[in-house]
């Protein structure tokens, strides 16, 4: 199934430190570009969270963003009230020395060790950082299959009525070589003037030979059985081989409108163009 580029997903988890939150979002890019907003706690994983993303996504530019978010203030700080008291001793002793000496509250708390951050386990954070990415990439991987899966619905539109345009050709091209024969045979025939029938044979099979697009419209026929075979093929990004593919599609229907001799051919080389651009359009958005 073939994957969109555009997607959105999110994902929270309850942490011994608090809830961990991964929220991601792309849009289209030629290639993988991915930007990154974590709090100061989880920067060291910057590395890993990369590389867990790459093995996921190959193209679109992505937004991840992480956050965590402590449950409460008492939870997240200690007091050492050790070391608070051992402090409020030492003033007491020294306060009829220096009888003008007034430690405010605020000021107590920045004394160094007297208010401390609880440790956390880095290892055991990494573990968590990385399952909610990977909760994350999980949904926003689904997301892009659903979007692909309505992508292919409407490229295979397309390619439906692109088979029908083809198959219209394939019975007008014998009328319009009999209607070229007959019209050569006649402006000749106007002339007056005797010609060698067998090189006048000659001249006309040359010439309806130039006219012929028997093999532009046998390889848009190939080119829409290797278009549906990628629509149903595996995970693997087809965005850029489809594109190619699309190139194709479109010189078939350049070299058709070319060697049109007749309005209905002409007509419908125009609307291939019409419908190759279009699912030129659906694929800017798969992966």
């Amino acid at each position: 199934m073939i994957r969109s580029m555009t997607a959105y997903a999110a994902f929270d988890r309850a942490t011994e430190w608090g809830v961990l939150s991964g929220e991601l979002r792309a849009v289209n890019h030629r290639f993988l570009e991915l930007g990154l907003r974590l709090p100061e706690e989880l920067r060291a994983f910057e590395p890993q969270l990369r590389e867990r993303v790459a093995a996921r996504v190959s193209r679109g530019k992505l937004d991840l963003v992480l956050r965590l978010r402590a449950s409460t203030v008492d939870d997240a700080l200690q007091v050492d009230e050790a070391l608070v008291d051992r402090l409020g001793a030492l003033a007491a002793r020294l306060g009829s020395r220096f009888p003008q000496m007034q430690v405010g509250f605020a000021e107590l708390l920045q004394f160094p060790g007297v208010l401390q951050s609880r440790g956390i386990d880095g290892e055991a954070l990494q573990r968590e950082t990385l399952a909610v990415l990977d909760a994350v990439l999980e949904d926003f991987t689904a997301a892009r299959e659903r979007e692909g899966g309505k992508l292919a619905i409407v490229i295979g539109e397309r390619a439906d009525a692109i088979e029908q345009i083809v198959a219209d050709v394939r019975t007008l091209v014998p009328q319009i070589r009999a209607g070229q024969r007959q019209k050569l045979e006649a402006r000749l025939a106007d002339l007056g003037t005797a010609l060698d029938p067998g090189r006048l044979e000659q001249e006309l099979v040359l010439w309806l030979q130039k006219l012929d697009v028997d093999e532009e419209l046998d390889r848009l026929g190939s080119h829409l059985t290797e278009l549906r075979r990628i629509l149903k093929g595996g995970k693997e990004p087809v965005g850029r081989r489809l594109d190619f593919l699309l190139q194709e599609f479109n010189r078939e229907a350049n070299t058709l409108g070319s060697k049109s001799v007749d309005a209905r051919t002409s007509n419908a080389a125009v609307e291939l163009k019409v419908l190759i651009d279009q699912i030129r359009e659906q694929i800017q958005n798969i992966e």
